[in-house]
């Protein structure tokens, strides 16, 4: 599920952006003088969201964008920015009434493709001599050029109708839609349409209209839904071939799978190659309504690739092809591991086999043999390398979180975007050592929202190594109010994680922002729990099947713990948490004790029996709850669900759900409230009728965080 991890959310922020742009006027960088040092929601949504960034062909240029937010407008506006590798001359390229987004240099470093409207574009490096290149009727939401620039992948929509019939010709305003297989709902939106990858050729002046499906006839998505990009496929060096990540499953078999395969397209002969099972492989039958964990098809005695294989990159000759692995189908927290291929002997080799990490990024170095990329390890998210033979080395240190990693042309520079949880994300390069002894290098290249952040004064961040009650240890975050002052004592929050397999690392959040919390005078004590990734095997999978087990035990530990401190309030402590999180806000409540004085869940799951058939991806409540209820009604998950317990429940809670999430449907959100109420607890719900799992509308995000804190201040001041 993995639906609070912040490195899917630049993805996401970034199509929100270009969902909300309209035709009015642009939305630029916020130049406020803040009328006090704390942080306020105001603050949070003035600040510019950098994106994507582009490196040019000789590495002496960048190109990134950065998502501005208005209130006002309740809308964003994405532009592109241009700036010399070293920092240096940033300039604003773009300012029309639609955002600009996914800058790619053309024509040697000369120009700069762009989307913006649903067509592709290009400029000039001074944003002149704008030119459209693409004509469809439909729009693309994204594209991939060639290395010799005469042909480019578009993605399109085309229509669904697996799992919901074509509409009546005759009844065209008919609002119903006739179901008859899964998969008809994912994320926010019903599928009635998938995305596919076209081929079109490209004459340096126009895309060409008469465009090739690459997957004509074929009911699957690529990219995949819900929120892949063109990272899930890429061009060889010499333009040949396109390989691509899809999961070719329709109705219940891809609810039920993670089993995404990597697939080579002949550009000159239209055939389709499976690069990761046998030409014979035979899928097994699967049961169900029963996790694949133990199914034949995970008990494999050969390297089948059964789970998700996804976004392949060509090393810099061609001879090999990289992506990042999952070995078991039906878990999607399973270890990410880097897969090499060797696309002369069909050889494949994994070569970061020496962490028990999860590879989120990476990128070919120039010399075909290192590649770097991110992962999580104790709470933060560092830039590592390996080589072909899986020797790993670190790159970076420090309480970051790096992400988007790529490779400058001369090899020894890195393209990385860093932030913590004091400090959202700028552009920085690392530049290597040419000889061993020598240090490695960080240099900011951006300083997208210093005009703010250097009137503000933040908490001090702290890490807390807390006993748990089997005796292993538990790194927990503390942040600290402020203007902390030790004589003092602070209402304090337990921050409960998603996921459920999401790290609580230096992540920065324009909703569970733990500074704005500190500058509410609140103490927050986030703890990596049982269950989240960065510690080993063991420990993340110790979640599986024990919602409410030792995870559970983890978070009180980390409380109890932080409640030896004198100047914790003990009589004002809260607990907070959205999605996992806000299933355990709802467990907690009828579990903890007389501890907490207040609680809030977001889009959290309330009743978990009810949960295996309201999600959409199935293949989570078989593996994580264990399969169907009606058949396991004894298994753990459902026996011990939060709504089991709310005859227990004694303290004030605030309820907060979306109807456009389809993960967990607002339905657990409502009826969590409703129990509060006729059990007389103090309660209220937030209901947002036009949100999905996330809040991304501005109004609705400030909305978000009043009530928030209202809540808080309430019951804990």
């Amino acid at each position: 599920m993995n639906i609070l991890k912040v490195a899917s959310m630049t993805a996401i922020l970034s199509l929100a952006a270009e969902s909300n742009a309209q035709e009015s006027a642009p939305i630029g960088r916020a130049d406020m003088k803040l009328e006090s040092d704390r942080m306020t929601p105001e603050v949070l949504w003035a600040m510019g969201r950098i994106g994507g960034t582009a490196i040019s062909p000789k590495g002496d240029l960048i190109a990134y964008t950065v998502a501005y937010y208005s209130v006002d407008q309740n809308r964003s506006h994405t532009v592109i920015y241009l700036m010399n590798a070293d920092g240096s001359n940033q300039r604003l390229l773009t300012s029309g009434e639609k955002s600009e987004t996914e800058p790619t240099f053309l024509a040697g470093g000369e120009r700069i493709a762009f989307m913006t409207g649903g067509q592709l574009w290009s400029m000039n490096l001074q944003g002149e001599d704008r030119r459209q290149l693409t004509n469809f009727p439909d729009g693309i939401s994204g594209y991939k050029f060639s290395p010799d620039e005469r042909q480019v992948v578009v993605v399109r929509d085309v229509p669904a109708t697996t799992s919901i019939q074509p509409k009546e010709p005759d009844l065209p305003l008919a609002s119903g839609m006739v179901i008859d297989d899964l998969n008809y709902k994912h994320w926010d939106r019903y599928v009635t349409t998938i995305p596919h990858i076209f081929l079109a050729s490209f004459d340096g002046e126009t895309v060409s209209t008469e465009a090739k499906d690459i997957l004509e006839g074929e009911p699957y998505e690529c990219p995949m839904l819900p929120s892949g990009g063109v990272e899930q496929l890429c061009w060889s060096p010499d333009s040949k071939h396109i390989a691509y990540t899809c999961r070719k499953k329709v109705g219940v078999a891809y609810a039920i799978s993670t089993d995404s395969d990597i697939y080579l397209y002949d550009v000159e002969t239209g055939e389709t190659t499976n690069l990761c099972k046998p030409a014979d492989y035979v899928e097994p039958e699967a049961d169900s309504t029963v996790s694949l964990k133990d199914q034949p098809k995970n008990q494999s005695p050969t390297d089948i690739n059964a789970g998700y294989d996804r976004d392949p990159q060509f090393s810099p000759d061609g001879k090999l092809l990289a992506w990042t692995s999952m070995e078991r189908d039906g878990y999607e927290s399973d270890r990410n591991r880097l897969c090499i291929l060797n696309m002369e002997t069909g050889e494949k080799r994994y070569v970061t086999e020496s962490l028990e990490a999860d590879v989120e990024e990476f990128a070919w170095a120039p010399d075909n043999n290192t590649l770097y990329f991110t992962c999580v390890w104790h709470g933060r998210i560092m830039v590592y390398s390996t080589n072909l033979k899986g020797e790993v080395a670190t790159v970076t240190d420090g309480d970051y979180d790096y992400a988007s990693v790529s490779v400058m042309p001369e090899g020894n520079q890195l393209l990385v975007k860093r932030h913590s949880i004091s400090a959202p994300d700028d552009i920085y390069s690392i530049t290597l050592p040419k000889k061993k002894g020598k240090e490695t290098t960080v240099t900011q290249l951006t300083h997208e929202n210093d005009h703010l952040l250097s009137q503000l004064s933040f908490g001090e961040v702290k890490e807390r190594w807390v006993k748990t009650t089997d005796g292993k240890e538990e790194l927990c975050w503390v942040i600290y109010p402020s203007h902390f002052d030790p004589s003092r004592s602070y209402p304090t929050l337990l921050f409960c994680e998603g996921g459920p397999q999401s790290p609580v690392s230096q992540f920065w959040s324009y909703r569970w922002n733990f500074q704005i919390m500190a500058a509410n005078d609140y103490l927050i004590i986030a703890p990596n729990r049982r269950g989240l990734p960065g510690f080993g095997k063991e420990w993340i999978e110790e979640i599986s099947g024990d919602y409410s087990g030792q995870c559970m035990k983890d978070y009180l530990s980390a409380i109890d713990d932080i409640c030896q401190e004198p100047y914790v309030d003990t009589d004002h402590l809260g607990c907070v948490g959205a999605s996992f999180g806000g299933y355990s806000v709802y467990w907690l409540a009828g579990n903890h004790e007389g501890r907490f004085k207040a609680f809030i869940a977001h889009d959290g799951i309330y009743n978990t029996q009810q949960q295996y058939v309201e999600t959409e991806e199935m293949w989570f409540t078989n593996w994580d709850l264990g399969g169907s209820p009606d058949r396991f009604s004894d298994n753990k998950a459902y026996v011990e669900s939060p709504h089991l317990y709310v005859d227990k429940w004694d303290t004030p809670i605030l309820c907060i759900h979306s109807e456009k999430d389809y993960r967990i449907l607002h339905s657990q959100g409502q009826s969590a409230f409703t129990a509060a109420r006729m059990h007389g607890i103090p309660a209220e719900l937030l209901l947002y009728p036009d949100e999905n799992h996330w809040v991304l509308k501005p109004q609705n995000g400030v909305l978000w965080q009043r009530t928030f804190f209202r809540w808080l201040d309430r019951w804990l001041k």
